[in-house]
C-alpha cells in the first residue's frame, strides 16, 4: 500500500506527507490538510473489532493514514501508551447510549485526540531533531488537554489562548496551573478572536524561525484519532440481525466540528453510520447552513453554557465541505458548493437554546440516571429531537457522545440537580495550585510582539 499525501482545503499549496502535516499543523494558504484517499475496512474487518482492545482497534486505523511513516512496532507502543484509560458506554434507554469520553487525564474528550498527536509530534521531531512552538486556541477542553499531553516535553513549547470570562475555573486551572513548557495568555476577546490571532501567526513569514505548529483540531493529527472512537462504540453496540440493518445513529455535540469529522471519516471508512445528528448551542450558522445552502458566520459568537461550543465559524466546516466536494476557505466564503442534498440526506442539525439545555440535563438524570454537563446535554437533546421527529425504532442503536466530565461545571449541575457532581482524580487539588497566565489585547501586533519577546 502506497503513502497518503495530504492536500490543502484551499487547493493552492503543495502536497505533503503525514508527518509534514502533522508538524505544519496549517497549510501555507491558509488551508486545512486532508488525505487525498480515505482508506476503507471490509465488513469482516470491521466485525473483528468486537474482538479488539481500544488501543488495537486505533492501530489498525491509524496505521492505514501513516503507511510508510512510522513503522507497526513503534505506532502500537504508542497507541497503548496514549489509551491506558476507559471508554464507557452508558445505556440510557431502550437501544440509546451515551458514550462517556470524559475518562482521560484531563475529563475530556479532547484527550483522546492530544495524547496519540502529542505521541506522535514527538517521535518525528526527535528524529529530525527540531524544535517546535505549538500555538492553540481554546474556548474549553482543548487547551488543557494539549498542555497535559505536551508537558514535560523538551523539544516542545506550548503556547495557549483563552478567552478571557468563558472558560470554567476548572478548564482554566488545569493548563494554568503547569508551568515548565506551557505558557498560556487570557484574552480579551472570543475564541474565534484567539483562533484568528493563531492562524494569522502562522502565516507570517516573519514568525517562521519560531518553529510554529497548532495542535487545535485544524491539524490532521488531532483528526484522525477522533476516527477511533465511533468504531470502538459500534463494535461493543452492535447486535448483527439477518431481519434488521447493522447500522448506527450518532449524535455530536459540535462547535469546532473536529469531533464530527472524526465521524464523517469514519463513514468514508465504511462504518455504517445511517445518520450524523450534529448538535450546536445557539452559535447555529451550521444548521441555518444545511437548511438553507447559504453560510454566514456569526461575530462575535454567542457566549452559551456549552461554553467549548461557542464558535461562530468552525474551522472544520472546510473539511467537511472538500468531503461533500466543494471547497470553502478560511474564511468561510464558498467557492464551489458541496453536494448539499447528499450532506442533507446523512446529516440532521439542531441548534439547542441554554434553556433547553438546562432542562435535558435536569430530564436526563431524573428519568435516565445520565448525570450529562452541558455539551453531552445537547447532544442528547440533539438525539432525541431527531428520534422524535423522524419516529425512530427504540431498536435502532444510538450513541450520543458525552464530551466533557460533569464536575468541570459544578455551578451549572449544581444550580440545575441540587448536588456537586463527584471529582475525578485527574481534577482533585486544583483548587489549591498557583496559577500562571498573562493577559493580552485582541490585536495581532501586541500578539506578535509578545511571540518575539518571549520566544
Amino acid at each position: 500500500m502506497e503513502s497518503i499525501q495530504y492536500y490543502s482545503t484551499n487547493l493552492k499549496a503543495d502536497k505533503v506527507t503525514f508527518s509534514e502535516a502533522l508538524l505544519k499543523g496549517l497549510a501555507p494558504d491558509k488551508g486545512l490538510f486532508m488525505p487525498t484517499e480515505i482508506p476503507t475496512f471490509t465488513d469482516k474487518e470491521i466485525k473483528s473489532f468486537t474482538q479488539k482492545e481500544y488501543y488495537e482497534i486505533a492501530f489498525e486505523i491509524i496505521k492505514k493514514f501513516l503507511v510508510g511513516q512510522i513503522n507497526d512496532k513503534e505506532l502500537l507502543a504508542l497507541v497503548k501508551d496514549a489509551y491506558n484509560f476507559k471508554v464507557p458506554l452508558e445505556k440510557g434507554f431502550d437501544n440509546k447510549y451515551v458514550m462517556r469520553l470524559d475518562q482521560g487525564p484531563t475529563a475530556s474528550f479532547k484527550d483522546f485526540a492530544a495524547r496519540m498527536m502529542g505521541r506522535l509530534m514527538n517521535y518525528y521531531i526527535k528524529k529530525e531533531n527540531r524544535k517546535l512552538l505549538i500555538l492553540t486556541a481554546t474556548s474549553g477542553d482543548t487547551g488543557s488537554a494539549i498542555a497535559n499531553a505536551f508537558y514535560g516535553l523538551d523539544n516542545i513549547k506550548v503556547l495557549v489562548l483563552f478567552p478571557y470570562g468563558e472558560v470554567t475555573d476548572r478548564q482554566r486551572k488545569q493548563m494554568t496551573t503547569l508551568g515548565n513548557n506551557i505558557q498560556t495568555i487570557s484574552l480579551k476577546g472570543k475564541f474565534d478572536d484567539c483562533q484568528a490571532l493563531v492562524k494569522e501567526a502562522f502565516s507570517d513569514s516573519d514568525l517562521d524561525y519560531l518553529n510554529l505548529s497548532s495542535a487545535n483540531s485544524i491539524n490532521i493529527g488531532r483528526l484522525i484519532p477522533q476516527i477511533v472512537y465511533y468504531f470502538y462504540s459500534f463494535s461493543r453496540l452492535r447486535k448483527p440481525s439477518q431481519d434488521k440493518p447493522d447500522n448506527v445513529i450518532f449524535s455530536v455535540p459540535s462547535g469546532n466540528f473536529g469531533d464530527m469529522m472524526g465521524g464523517v471519516l469514519a463513514k468514508k471508512m465504511g462504518l455504517p453510520i445511517k445518520k450524523f445528528v450534529i448538535s450546536v448551542n445557539e452559535n447555529d450558522e451550521f444548521p441555518v447552513f444545511l437548511k438553507t445552502g447559504n453560510y454566514n458566520k456569526i461575530e462575535p459568537s454567542k457566549n452559551c453554557l456549552s461554553s467549548a461550543m461557542n464558535v461562530g465559524h468552525p474551522s472544520n466546516l472546510a473539511r467537511l465541505v472538500a468531503l461533500y466536494g466543494g471547497v470553502m476557505n478560511e474564511k468561510g466564503e464558498i467557492s464551489k458548493e458541496p453536494d448539499m442534498d447528499l450532506m442533507r440526506k446523512e446529516i440532521y442539525s439542531i441548534s439547542v437554546t441554554d434553556q433547553a439545555t438546562k432542562e435535558m440535563i435536569k430530564e436526563a438524570y431524573e428519568e435516565h440516571n445520565l448525570l450529562l454537563e452541558p455539551h453531552g446535554s445537547v447532544g442528547w437533546k440533539g438525539l432525541m429531537e431527531f428520534c422524535r421527529e423522524y419516529n425512530i425504532s427504540k431498536d435502532q442503536l444510538c450513541i450520543s457522545l458525552e464530551t466533557a466530565h460533569p464536575a468541570k461545571f459544578p455551578d451549572e449541575i449544581k444550580e440545575i440537580l441540587k448536588f456537586d457532581p463527584k471529582l475525578p482524580a485527574s481534577l482533585e487539588g486544583l483548587e489549591d495550585k498557583e496559577e500562571f497566565f498573562d493577559n493580552l489585547d485582541n490585536d495581532y501586533s501586541k500578539f506578535k510582539e509578545y511571540l518575539k519577546y518571549n520566544y
